[in-house]
């Protein structure tokens, strides 16, 4: 019987992926990480509450319990705050908008995870995610596909995956909607059957990204100028970790028309506001990329563009575009039509049909 490793966060989603891996015959047991406490992400107790509080793990201990599982709880605080939320404060203190949810499942929910699974001899890892994987003979690769459920699809968070982890990587979500999932978590008495999905990422407490930096930082996110098109100083703004490309709330300043951000300078500490269509822009480059459907370095030999759809935000929809080698782990794409706020720290994913092709950030 192959053993499989559940990710339980004590969501519905991944306790009814353990659900169905029993179902399906696999050995499976549940594990929770541990990723952070209240001292690392800089919250203390208010009113009671904490910004992490148990109940998630007990959720999944409990689900693990009631599906018969052994459940484990491994603690990667350390390697997560290295990889994960160092990361997100300088990528923002470097004027860029980080995606920490790719970085996560990049070091650590298909690596980490993977690796002490391994260690304790389990051939697969499993994940709530809503995407699908398959072997292509063909092309002898792992293929990573969307789920088909669109408005739950996440193979979007899911580009750095490489060949060896999507060899030993479950998603049993792939095939299913969210109406589905809570379905069978309801038929099975699962504690968390109608929990609600969590929004916010998960170690910014409120969502309030700014402030997050600014205590993570101390004295690094400074006020600084406004700047027009023209480079006219027009106002002063809370520091560039605030804002992002696009934004047109929370400004506060009135400059007679609609105004957006369109560039942040952290070495000069400028934000450039402008009218919207300053943010339109057919082309970008995609750095420290990753090809899942081709080989990256055949791909860097290619004579000719591939044609692809492309997103570069979670919520997008995909956009016709040519991708073509920008030198070694880099990509040029060239959308067909203006895309609005492409916004650098961001990925950009690529598609073939539902087959993602790959990734890379902006």
């Amino acid at each position: 019987m192959e053993k499989v490793l559940v990710g339980m966060s004590g969501g519905v989603d991944s306790s009814v992926a353990a659900k169905i891996l029993i179902d399906q015959g696999y050995s499976v047991a549940g594990v929770t990480l541990k990723l952070f406490s209240n001292e690392d992400i800089l919250c203390a107790e208010k009113e009671g509450k904490t910004c992490c509080a148990l109940s998630d793990v007990q959720d999944a201990r409990s689900v693990a319990f009631r599906l018969g599982i052994d459940h484990f709880v491994y603690n990667f605080r350390e390697y997560f705050t290295e990889k994960v939320i160092n990361h997100f404060v300088q990528s923002y203190l470097e004027g860029n908008t980080p995606n920490p949810c790719i970085e996560c499942n990049r070091w650590i929910k298909f690596d980490k995870m993977l690796e002490r699974a391994r260690l304790l001899g389990y051939e697969y890892i499993a994940t709530g995610h809503y995407a699908r994987s398959e072997y292509d003979p063909a092309s002898m690769r792992w293929l990573l596909k969307k789920g088909i459920d669109p408005a739950k699809d996440q193979s979007y968070v899911l580009y750095t995956l490489t060949q060896d982890q999507l060899a030993h990587t479950l998603f049993p979500l792939g095939g299913m909607d969210k109406r589905q999932v809570r379905s069978i978590a309801e038929a099975a008495g699962l504690v968390n059957a109608k929990k609600a999905d969590s929004q916010d990422i998960c170690f910014v407490p409120g969502g309030d990204y700014g402030a997050f930096i600014e205590k993570a930082a101390p004295g690094k996110v400074e006020p600084g100028p406004y700047v027009n098109a023209e480079g006219t100083v027009v106002g002063t703004h809370k520091g560039v970790a605030h804002y992002t490309i696009g934004q047109r709330r929370g400004i506060g300043i009135a400059l007679g028309q609609a105004a957006y951000v369109t560039a942040k300078d952290a070495k000069t500490n400028t934000v450039s506001l402008g009218p919207n269509e300053a943010l339109m822009s057919r082309s970008l480059v995609a750095q420290d990329v990753n090809l899942i459907a081709v080989d990256l370095t055949e791909f860097e030999r290619l004579a000719k563009p591939m044609r692809v759809t492309a997103k570069i935000r979670y919520n997008q929809k995909e956009q016709d575009a040519w991708i073509s080698p920008e030198g070694i782990g880099r990509i040029r794409v060239d959308f067909d039509a203006d895309q609005r706020a492409v916004t650098p720290g961001q990925a950009v994913v690529f598609y073939s049909g539902d087959i993602v092709v790959g990734g890379g950030t902006i």
